[in-house]
């Protein structure tokens, strides 16, 4: 980790120091949390205290995110131990997700995610569109571990819950709008109108302007800004106490340009490879345009068939479609580009069957999932007059079964089991051909001389698993749980998109699942009167079958790339989470967390020998530091007729590695962060005007990259910056 600076210790010193010393002042009560401090979620799909549940779980609610100026769910990293959450490399709104070094990086068509993202109980398959702004939300829960026996689509690595508000039957309406750094302009709308004592209808409208804190120097354009319409309506019917409805349609439009990243090495001293002088600018000539559109629709219902028993469905379809440039080279020349363009569709369909009686509570339920997703791209090798079209289809068939239970076996006992029975069909399509010239005729050059076929198939797999889950909870008294608990993650297998067959003729059989066996054992306790909460937990994953997707280059000029399931693993570490209520008008959260993942086997193709070698002892897990540190007070004092709060921050992220072979280059050494957010609220809630702060001391950080050294590719290694200091003024009225 960066030392940090005498002038940085100073500062966070004396926010820790405030955070118990400030004077009295009123704390605004957050949504979900009552009077003695609990945190209500729905992790097990039924209200619970967070502290009585055994699941590794983090809860932020909306008025929370607000408070701090977050913009979207990138945040959640910040916060949240061991979970990376950031945009992926070359976008502005596709998502990687790692929890406790199991995710997924690559955000190519057919791959699934290892974090599983949902938005009111709606699984989202694909990483396009993903980054979720926050607007019209109650509140997101990150659940740490394997998910798959309580709802939804079966992930590896754990699930975020976004929960959008429930309209209600009373009219009200929201209008928020900031102004900041680098022009950014920000717009929000929400309305609710009741249509008689059980009908409402409502929606909400985002609108995301900001110059680019970049450049583009070749054309002139901005580089890393934002611009992005989102909106969303829904229709609510709630006939009774036991029957609800909800209607809803949301889309997303997301118009900013392309990101191309920064050079970080010239080549051979040639003027057009040197690095531009500011890490948020760059020279590419490929062209800025970039569009990601997602939109879909959904139908909830909630029926209580008796006080004990209620029925849930879910039914819902999602379309996403993305235009995008993405310049490997950062040069004016097409050394190393890629135009591309993907599609998907998914249609779900869930039926819940939820039970809550005095001793038994639990949840069974089927799930269905239909989708494809598809694409193209040229990966044009200028220098060798070379463009290598790589298109195809993945289209899958999920069906499951599921189940969790949990036993009172008395006032201090407490045992859940569950289980899933997954089946996965999937058909892949894949073609992959060289042309002579700069760009195929798919992206525009009808000249192009058609050469070698190197990959043309279509084939089908289908992938079977039950993965138990088993949890057995100890409760010495109303204010402490102890728990342990075994589960099995499962992410089923597919086919590789950038497949060669031409040199590794096995790629038309795909690759297989990976599991893990993830462990874990906690403590949650409320202590000193309830004004002390904290969560402790330690866990063990045993990893197999890792599916690792590396890029080489192959005989020739051409790029191949391999998915194979390359490695088994053994993860473990531990999570502390503490919230303290000092006072009614003084409180305090941190967070840390601690991985240490390690590679048992990881096994690579050599193109020298055409055999399967294993360098586990050479490679390292990706997007996985070692410790994630978060601190945070908040208090705030009676001022004006209203409350003035203020909420300082502080996160750190020890180093980490951008891909699983070590690069001294693209490899982030770990970095700080500082945010503060000043709010006042007018006491009757209708007014509020707040100053953000975000990354105050304007820190520089790798969030992703690339990696093509060697002549032909211009020795192109490009990385890809978290955004600077930036401060945001922001006024909104409720009425």
């Amino acid at each position: 980790m960066k030392r940090t600076s005498l002038f940085h210790s100073a500062f966070l010193t004396s926010v820790a120091l405030s955070a118990f010393t400030a004077a009295p002042a009123f704390a605004q009560e957050a949504e979900g949390v009552t009077d003695d401090g609990e945190i209500t979620v729905t992790a097990r799909r039924r209200d619970e205290s967070l502290q009585d549940v055994p699941i590794s779980v983090s809860a932020i609610s909306g008025e929370t995110l607000d408070a701090q100026g977050a913009i979207d769910i990138t945040v959640l990293q910040q916060q949240t131990p061991n979970l990376t959450m950031q945009i992926a490399r070359g976008s502005n709104s596709t998502l990687i997700g790692f929890i406790r070094g199991v995710g997924q990086q690559d955000p190519l068509w057919g791959f699934e995610p290892g974090v599983g993202i949902y938005v009111d109980d709606v699984f989202i398959a694909r990483p396009q569109g993903a980054v979720l702004d926050i607007f019209d939300v109650e509140r997101i829960e990150v659940l740490r571990g394997p998910q798959g026996t309580l709802y939804g689509r079966n992930t590896i690595g754990g699930a975020v819950k976004y929960v959008t508000k429930k309209l209600g039957h009373d009219f009200a309406g929201k209008l928020r709008a900031s102004y900041g750094t680098d022009d950014q302009r920000d717009v929000v709308g929400q309305l609710t109108v009741p249509l008689g004592d059980s009908l409402s209808i409502g929606g909400a409208v985002a609108l995301y302007k900001r110059d680019g804190y970049g450049k583009n120097l070749n054309t002139g354009a901005e580089h890393y800004n934002k611009d992005v319409l989102a909106a969303r309506v829904s229709v609510e019917f709630a006939p009774s106490d036991r029957v609800f409805f909800r209607l809803a349609g949301d889309i997303t439009d997301d118009n900013s340009n392309a990101r191309h990243g920064h050079r970080l090495v010239g080549n051979a001293g040639v003027a057009a490879f040197n690095p531009p002088a500011s890490v948020y600018d760059t020279n590419a000539g490929i062209g800025d345009k970039n569009n990601v559109e997602t939109k879909g629709l959904s139908l909830t219902g909630e029926i209580g068939l008796s006080d004990s028993l209620t029925l849930k469905s879910i039914t819902a379809y999602r379309k996403g479609n993305t235009q995008t440039l993405i310049d490997f080279d950062g040069t004016a020349g097409s050394v190393l580009d890629i135009p591309a363009f993907y599609k998907d569709n998914q249609t779900s369909q869930e039926l819940q069957l939820i039970y809550e009686g005095d001793r038994i509570q639990g949840v069974a339920g089927v799930y269905y999932l239909d989708g494809s997703a598809s694409g193209a791209f040229d990966t044009v090798l200028g220098l060798a007059n070379l463009s290598i079209l790589t298109s195809g289809t993945v289209k899958t068939k999920s069906i499951a079964a599921f189940a969790d239970v949990n036993f009172d076996l008395s006032d201090q006992f407490k045992i859940s089991v569950g289980g899933r029975y997954t089946s996965d069909k999937r058909e892949g399509t894949v073609f992959r051909r060289n042309y002579t010239g700069i760009r195929s005729p798919l992206f525009g050059n009808a000249a192009a001389v058609a050469g070698l076929i190197r990959t043309n198939y279509t084939n089908e797999r289908t992938d079977n698993q039950f993965t138990p889950r088993v949890s057995l909870s100890y409760l010495p008294s109303d204010n402490l749980t102890f728990y342990a608990s075994y589960g099995k993650g499962y992410k089923s297998g597919g086919f590789d998109m950038r497949g060669d067959a031409f040199l590794t003729p096995t790629t038309i059989n795909g690759f297989d699942p990976e599991t893990v066996d993830a462990y874990e054992i906690g403590m949650k306790g409320a202590f000193l009167d309830r004004s002390l909460f904290v969560n402790l937990s330690a866990f063990y994953s045993d990893y197999k079958d890792q599916q690792v997707t590396t890029q080489v280059v192959a005989p020739g000029p051409s790029i191949a790339s391999f998915v194979d399931n390359a490695g088994d693993s053994k993860i473990k570490g531990l999570e502390l989470e503490a919230r303290a209520i000092l006072s009614p008008h003084v409180s305090a959260v941190m967070s840390l967390g601690y991985t240490d993942a390690k590679f048992k086997r990881f096994t690579t193709f050599d193109l020298a020998t055409s055999t399967n070698i294993d360098v586990a002892a050479f490679r390292v897990f990706q997007n996985t530091p070692k410790f994630t540190v978060n601190f945070a007070p908040s208090f705030s004092a009676p001022v004006a007729g209203g409350t003035l709060s203020f909420t300082p921050s502080v996160s750190l992220r020890s180093g980490y590695s951008q891909f699983e072979i070590p690069n001294a280059l693209l490899d982030e050494n770990g970095y700080e962060l500082v945010d503060a957010s000043l709010g006042w609220t007018s006491e009757n809630d209708r007014f509020r005007l707040s100053l953000h702060g975000r990354n105050l001391f304007n820190a520089r950080y790798k969030i992703g990259g690339y990696n093509f050294p060697g002549a032909l590719f211009g020795n192109s290694i490009i990385a890809f910056y978290g955004p600077p200091r930036s401060i945001t003024l922001t006024g909104e009225v409720r009425f």
